[in-house]
């Protein structure tokens, strides 16, 4: 069995008859355009047309881009989890490809002596993850707070070999699925795990001074580096492969880069060497489009760091001058985005009502023209003004403001094209201002569904 690392959460996992794309974000502008790779990729999506299989863990633009599989032979069939809602299983079948879903915990053959399980990853947990407004998609179907099943990781195995991928699937949410594949395969040869925090949080809180995102920053990666070494002691792999989470941003925000809790490559090795017994569990960094031989534990090639004043100069002089999808849009009047917050409102008041949420919290989204609408998450419906007195809110009810663009706002309150609250927030285009600096998980839950 070989492994090749391709960037980001994408591998391709080659055995002895069954060749499989994983999780295939290959080109930039993930996001709505934020989320690229560093250094450039080298390949293109359609050398890899000659896989028989490509599984997709889950529906984030970092694992499921329809920018990649456009480009890509739709007669490779589609690996994914049999979720609850079919919203990932449409999205594939509309680009054309035919889609196999995989019930959990169920060892799958492919072809020759080449099997496949994908679990999925349970008990959500948006603050966990770093998701703070959950997943949309699955956030205006579901009633409770309680599975959501957004998520799955891979067991793949060919008779010699057993390799897990565990993409984003964070720990302890996942941990009871982790044990599963445990005590039914026993021994792992290598373990794809996160960490790193494919989230929005430190870089886009626009109330923290330089000094506190940095600070928060390196909080969060050690935070995650711990967490990680939860799945290498529970698998106990001869290699272990952290991967997954990694990007580098673009445009206007291209300058949040150096908050992002995405480590250096060579950084995390650094923590893992640190804390890991190299003599049971070796670790396997990898660049772009280089394997490991699990027959042999040979890397096609010595791990490289990169460059850090040429990854600077690249974000600086080639991705930041990147546009995002949304600002191709015409700016739109307030008359238009005021058309749409009734039935956004609606659509929220119903999902508020639904997960029996309530606060006295306000909710402050900027329109255009000075003007803002000042949301209640207690039933009090909502209000438009041009000047909210923050100070006032901060000592009494408190106050959460959600800035972004506004052609990104009228996107999305009208769900133009798939956008969501949550794929604005993870690509870093909101900025974020509280008080009182706390996490409200059924504010931003009910705010995903502020859409017409």
């Amino acid at each position: 069995m070989k492994i090749t690392y391709l960037g980001s959460a994408a591998l391709l996992v080659e055995t002895k008859d069954t060749d499989i794309l994983c999780d295939p974000w290959l080109v930039d502008g993930a996001y709505f355009g934020s989320w690229c790779h560093y250094p450039p990729r080298e390949f293109e999506p359609e050398d890899f047309n000659d896989v028989d299989y490509i599984y997709i863990s889950h529906v984030h633009p970092d694992h499921y881009d329809p920018a990649t599989l456009d480009r890509m032979d739709t007669d490779i069939p589609v690996l994914i989890h049999d979720y609850r809602w079919d919203y990932l299983r449409d999205r594939i079948e509309n680009q054309g490809f035919d889609v196999i879903e995989l019930p959990h915990g169920e060892r799958t053959h492919l072809q020759g002596e080449t099997h496949i399980n994908i679990l999925a990853a349970d008990g959500c947990d948006p603050e966990l993850c770093g998701n703070f407004f959950g997943c949309t998609w699955y956030d205006d179907q579901a009633d409770t707070f309680g599975s959501t099943q957004v998520d799955s990781l891979a067991v793949i195995d060919d008779g010699s070999f057993t390799m897990v991928n565990t993409n984003d699937c964070p720990y302890p949410i996942a941990e009871q699925p982790c044990r599963q594949v445990k005590e039914q395969y026993g021994h792992v040869d290598l373990l794809a795990h996160q960490y790193s925090a494919a989230q929005f949080y430190p870089q886009a809180m626009g109330q923290y001074s330089h000094e506190q995102k940095l600070e928060e920053r390196d909080r969060v990666i050690r935070e995650k580096h711990e967490l990680a070494l939860n799945f290498i002691d529970l698998f106990e792999p001869d290699y272990y492969l952290p991967f997954a989470g990694e990007y580098v941003l673009a445009g206007k925000l291209a300058h949040l880069t150096q908050y992002t809790a995405n480590p250096p490559r060579e950084e995390a090795r650094e923590f893992f060497l640190e804390h890991v017994d190299r003599s049971k569990h070796e670790p396997v960094f990898l660049n772009a489009n280089e394997h490991i031989d699990l027959t042999t534990g040979e890397r096609s090639k010595e791990f490289e760091p990169d460059d850090k004043e040429a990854k600077r100069e690249y974000v600086e002089t080639v991705l930041a001058k990147r546009t995002f999808t949304y600002e191709r849009d015409p700016h739109p009047t307030l008359d238009e985005l005021k058309a749409l917050i009734p039935s956004a409102y609606d659509s929220l008041e119903n999902k508020r009502t639904t997960i029996g949420f309530e606060t006295d919290t306000h909710v402050l989204v900027p329109l255009v023209e000075d003007e803002w609408v000042d949301i209640r998450m207690n039933g009090g419906g909502y209000e438009y003004t041009t000047s909210p007195d923050l100070d006032y809110l901060a000592d009494t009810d408190g106050y959460v403001v959600l800035d972004t663009d506004d052609r990104l706002v009228r996107r999305l309150l009208d769900h133009d094209d798939h956008a969501h609250w949550a794929d604005a927030k993870i690509g870093s285009h909101i900025q974020v201002y509280k008080q009182p600096d706390i996490y409200e998980r059924g504010l931003y839950n009910c705010m995903g569904s502020f859409h017409a």
